[in-house]
């Protein structure tokens, strides 16, 4: 899995033109030679990955939309053109404020829980004999959520029409240029996207892998959402798009069937709710990681951070090991007898305890944090962050797992299926390190498997909007969530420095501590004689981000 850079930052105004600064010239030592650009405006704001799709939401909150319409659109956009990370074949998960209705009133924040389910013949053992069938072929295949995760944040807050919200993608489905990020993943897989004859009508459509700037379509895929826009999320789920899934998941080794997307449903809840310094943070409850990051945000508040020095980082990657160790204990909620388990991980008592155990002069052995292994590495993810002119925010995290998920592709309807039964644990089979895997994550009919992803808003503590952020990355998108609202809040970076001052990154195993190539050398150095496996990485590859402020949105309350 390659991690995705920041491709878009687009925003709204109605009224105003776009202002940008952009901050290369003063860029602190830290900071990526591929900035970000800092822009300003007042009616509204959308962050995602790929361009097309960030000016696709602006230009649906310009419609009228709300900042659900603008994700809707753009979430849409990206499984189209970024196809390789996200889509309607996958899932995820999507946090949602909804703002006062009066001045002196407090706002509502939800998550919607659109991840993949385990099919119903899915049993913990289905594995052991061949790891490889749950990150390959229709076996590793779970019910995709996103178009019902879609359909269900519309049906509750959605202003323009379903129909108008899926076109714009219908339309460039039929026909766009290949972007960067796809042109980097293409080369990636040449076997797959030249020799299979489901694939290589998209991508080598004349015998030749496609390049940057090249047309590329998606007929088949765009006549699938033009049936989903005209009959909404049971077109997907029933009928000719259903029966063409379970036929090419079935052909391709899979056991997902008919009852089982008949049977999905996603679930909708009050945000986890945590604090930080007096700012609200709101995040998804488990199988998500937000009692993880909550956690960490408990240990950090015990600190003074207003300076970035090799105590503090030290302690930043302690914080992130013993967050690891608390995320080996969470699964999907419905599939665990010891809810406790997970209730404590994001409380104020629960850092009381595990505070006393970091140190300020050494690291640990792996077992000092007490996790309960095995430690399951996901992959790929796409993140849209979206505010409007009334405070509605959104933050969404979609993925189809692996770089194009589980490599089947349904040549009849156009979907890319996911892989997301790989964020399984296998019992009885230790992982690449020699260690026994948790029972927690095991595969069960029905269930969702862990994730990573932490889709987060976070208020002022009188309750205005303060920031809307999410990352794609895998195991490392909530250390870098976590880095970076640390980097705004704490140390005083703006929005673009934020994104791209360097992270680190520390997930127990491999005994490596991860450190951006472009952090400050004094610090990697000090990391190093305290004990910690230093191992520099390329610039800004830990984690791409998705970022919003809420000094984008200052004139909406005068």
């Amino acid at each position: 899995m390659v991690p995705r850079d920041l491709d878009a930052l687009s925003f709204s105004d109605s009224k105003l033109p776009l202002h940008g600064k952009n901050i290369a010239e003063s860029r602190p030592r830290g900071v990526s030679p591929n900035p970000a650009v800092l822009v300003k405006a007042k009616h509204g704001a959308v962050a995602a990955e790929n361009k097309r799709c960030s000016d696709i939401g602006v230009q649906t909150l310009k419609n009228g939309g709300n900042a659900v319409d603008a994700t809707i659109a753009t979430t849409f956009c990206t499984g189209v053109v970024n196809m390789f990370s996200s889509g309607i074949g996958g899932g995820g998960f999507m946090t949602v404020r909804i703002p006062p209705s009066s001045p002196r009133g407090t706002s509502k924040v939800y998550t919607i829980d659109f991840r993949e389910r385990a099919p119903a013949l899915s049993n913990a053992t289905m594995y052991r004999d061949n790891p490889i069938l749950s990150s390959i072929g229709g076996l590793s295949v779970g019910v995709p959520g996103e178009v019902l995760g879609l359909w269900e944040a519309h049906s509750r807050w959605g202003k323009l029409s379903w129909h108008r919200l899926v076109d714009p993608s219908i339309q460039l489905a039929k026909g766009w240029t290949v972007d960067r990020e796809l042109a980097k993943r293409i080369p990636m897989y040449p076997d797959l996207l030249l020799n299979n004859q489901d694939w290589s009508p998209i991508f080598a459509p004349n015998g030749k892998l496609l390049k940057e700037g090249e047309p590329i379509q998606r007929t088949n895929l765009s006549r699938t959402l033009s049936l989903i826009a005209k009959e909404g999320a049971k077109a997907f789920y029933k009928g000719p798009i259903g029966d063409s899934i379970v036929r090419k998941v079935r052909a391709t080794g899979g056991i997902l069937s008919h009852a089982d997307l008949a049977n999905y449903s996603v679930k909708v809840r009050p945000a986890l709710q945590g604090t930080y310094r007096g700012k609200k943070i709101y995040t998804p409850h488990p199988p998500g990681s937000g009692p993880v990051l909550l956690h960490m945000f408990n240990l950090l508040e015990k600190y003074d951070m207003k300076e970035r020095n090799t105590l503090n980082i030290h302690r930043v990657v302690e914080i992130i090991k013993f967050g690891f160790a608390s995320r080996t204990k969470i699964c999907d909620l419905d599939y665990n007898n010891n809810t406790a388990r997970m209730a404590i991980i994001p409380t104020k008592e629960f850092a009381d305890q595990v505070a006393k155990n970091i140190t300020d002069d050494r690291t640990h052995p792996i077992e000092y944090y007490n996790p309960e292994f095995d430690v399951i590495t996901d992959h790929g993810t796409t993140q849209i962050s979206v505010l409007d002119k009334n405070g509605m925010a959104v933050a969404l995290t979609s993925t189809v797992n692996l770089v194009f998920g589980s490599q089947v592709l349904d040549p009849n309807t156009g979907i890319i299926l996911n892989d997301e039964m790989d964020d399984f644990a296998t019992p009885g089979v230790p992982n690449g390190f020699g260690l026994w895997p948790s029972p927690f994550n095991y595969p069960e009919a029905g269930k969702r498997p862990l994730s990573s992803t932490t889709p987060t808003i976070v208020e002022n503590a009188d309750g205005t909007f303060a920031l809307a952020i999410g990352g794609s990355g895998g195991s490392r998108i909530f250390g870098a969530v976590f880095q970076t609202i640390l980097n705004n809040l704490d140390l005083g970076l703006d929005l673009s420095a934020s994104i791209e001052f360097g992270r680190v990154h520390d997930q127990l195993l491999p005994l490596i501590t991860e450190v951006d190539d472009i952090y400050p050398k004094e610090i990697a150095d000090g990391l190093l004689a305290l004990g910690h496996n230093v191992s520099g990485t390329s610039s800004m590859m830990l984690c791409s981000i998705k970022f919003l402020l809420s000094y984008c949105l200052d004139s909406t309350r005068q």
